[in-house]
């Protein structure tokens, strides 16, 4: 299948977008958002998969990042670790909020179906991910990897777990990361059980034994290979 790869401003938040060619829209569509320090261009690789098998994926650069990086950005982050994490979770926070009307620029062009959207992320976009799966409810599925949803705070109302059905979550993480450590999520996916009973196909926590938070090019592989299996199951 050919890929089609376009660069595009989606309410002037810059975006890399990756449909299969000759597709019409609007099209099934997972937003992706990259890691801390990273920007969309660094996983075309995972982009391009997601649209072969059918999707339209578009990675997005988080606030502070990629073609909106701050000037002064390593600067910012050698004051001291209070000020540095306030500044990382003004990053997920600013995103989270942009994500609505980024939706709605994908549905107003055609190429986004409002009945299929999810969005996906890996570190730094995990975090965004749980935040925009209570701030935007059109969202059908959503896939974290390697993320926490403690780093937005114990008093976002993004964390308001009620928010999170009937979207369906899966979160990866890996047992054996210092970086990201995998309590928060999996006492997350815990506390959502309940919320999700009616449905509990709708909700997965897959932890990968031994792995850290730079995983081996392998385990990296496979868990992109199960996002991809997700979304598909839950958009397609």
């Amino acid at each position: 299948m050919s890929i089609a790869v376009d660069q595009e401003r989606l309410a002037q938040v810059p975006a890399l977008i990756a449909h299969p060619g000759g597709r019409l829209a609007p099209l099934p569509t997972v937003l992706w958002f990259h890691g801390f320090g990273a920007d969309k261009g660094l996983h075309l690789p995972e982009l391009c998969r997601f649209a072969e098998a059918g999707l339209l994926a578009v990675g997005i650069d988080a606030v502070g990042h990629g073609q909106r990086q701050f000037v002064d950005f390593d600067q910012q982050f050698s004051r001291g670790s209070t000020e540095s994490l306030q500044l990382f979770n003004s990053f997920v926070s600013n995103t989270v909020a942009e994500l609505p009307l980024v939706i709605d620029t994908l549905v107003a062009r055609g190429l986004s179906d409002p009945q299929r959207l999810a969005v996906a992320g890996v570190s730094m976009g995990a975090c965004i991910v749980y935040g925009a799966i209570a701030t935007d409810r059109r969202l059908r599925a959503a896939v974290a990897l390697l993320g926490s949803p403690g780093e937005l705070g114990p008093d976002s109302p993004r964390l308001a777990i009620e928010h999170f059905f009937p979207t369906a979550l899966l979160s990866i993480v890996a047992g054996q990361d210092t970086v990201v450590p995998p309590i928060a999520a999996r006492t997350l996916h815990q506390r959502l059980a309940a919320c999700y009973r009616v449905h509990p196909d709708r909700l997965s926590y897959r932890e990968i034994a031994g792995a850290a938070h730079f995983m081996l090019p392998e385990q990296w592989d496979d868990a992109v290979a199960q996002a991809r299996e997700w979304l598909v199951r839950f958009l397609l």
